[in-house]
């Protein structure tokens, strides 16, 4: 036997541990997604299967690279707020107050022993509470932040983007024969009429968006150039005034670093511009 011991090959999942096994001091990355309609061809689970998928990549990436801190795998937050998708059976939402109870008292809970916290976030709807909790949790002196699971050029919701990302992820839960183009106006011109009426009054399918030319290996390609992105993120550990952790590619330090301010956040128009592939999310009241 190796005198040696082999260091885990990614994050461990928390659920499936058990407790005298829990290292202290670990980073725990907690999957938020949502349960809500994704057009006839995408399962509710849409946002939490790619939430799940990027933070369990991140922390193997993480480890592979010689984190300083063990990483755990939370069990994923499957539901969130997304009241402008409530039109179509299946959605289930919280809302906004509730999620923010509900993050709020994971990251109470978890600071018990956990050394740190991150939220990876799947629906653009849950963008404002993840600010104001955040904001909240780091004024009382919790180590925690979050990140979206950045997908550039991704259209709105249902569309290409996620599409290809769910036949790489789950490919067996893709009706992809049931795909239609929905409303692919630019999110801009839709907004009001989504914040107004939701999503059904702008698309009966749910769809925002073309999920035509959707394809696995677009996926796996979007998947593997989010998650080094995603990493990158973690390890840097910039959060900006909100909780929102900076990609240290895109925002060099400055020369002279200032404190980030950690009192409660509140939502403004930028801080609902969503950071995720379902981009129209983070409109809903």
């Amino acid at each position: 036997m190796s005198p040696h011991p082999r260091r885990p090959s990614g994050a461990r999942d928390l659920e499936r541990s058990v407790w005298p096994t829990i290292p202290a001091g670990a980073l725990v990355l907690v999957p938020v997604g949502s349960t809500e309609q994704h057009g006839p061809h995408l399962p509710l689970n849409t946002d939490s299967v790619i939430a799940e998928s990027v933070a369990r990549a991140a922390g193997e990436h993480l480890t592979a690279q010689g984190a300083d801190r063990p990483v755990l795998l939370a069990p994923t937050i499957a539901y969130g707020a997304s009241g402008e998708h409530a039109g179509f059976p299946g959605t289930v939402s919280l809302g906004h107050d509730a999620l923010r109870v509900v993050l709020v008292e994971t990251v109470r809970s978890l600071s018990l022993w956990a050394g740190r916290i991150v939220f990876v976030n799947g629906h653009g709807g849950n963008v404002p509470t993840l600010d104001a909790a955040v904001g909240r949790l780091r004024g009382e002196g919790h180590d925690v932040a979050w990140l979206g699971c950045d997908t550039p050029g991704g259209d709105a919701h249902a569309g290409r983007a996620e599409t290809s990302l769910m036949l790489h992820l789950a490919p067996a839960d893709v009706r992809l024969s049931e795909a239609v183009a929905g409303d692919t106006r630019p999110l801009a011109c839709l907004m009001p009429e989504l914040i107004a009426r939701g999503v059904r009054a702008v698309s009966p399918t749910g769809v925002l968006g073309d999920p035509t030319g959707a394809t696995a290996e677009e996926g796996r390609a979007a998947l593997e150039s989010m998650v080094p992105v995603a990493a990158r993120r973690i390890a840097a550990d910039r959060p900006d005034p909100r909780g929102r952790l900076l990609d240290p590619a895109a925002h060099p330090a400055p020369k002279h670093p200032t404190a980030v301010p950690s009192g409660p956040a509140h939502p403004t128009a930028a801080s609902t511009t969503p950071s995720v592939v379902a981009r129209t999310k983070a409109a809903a009241p």
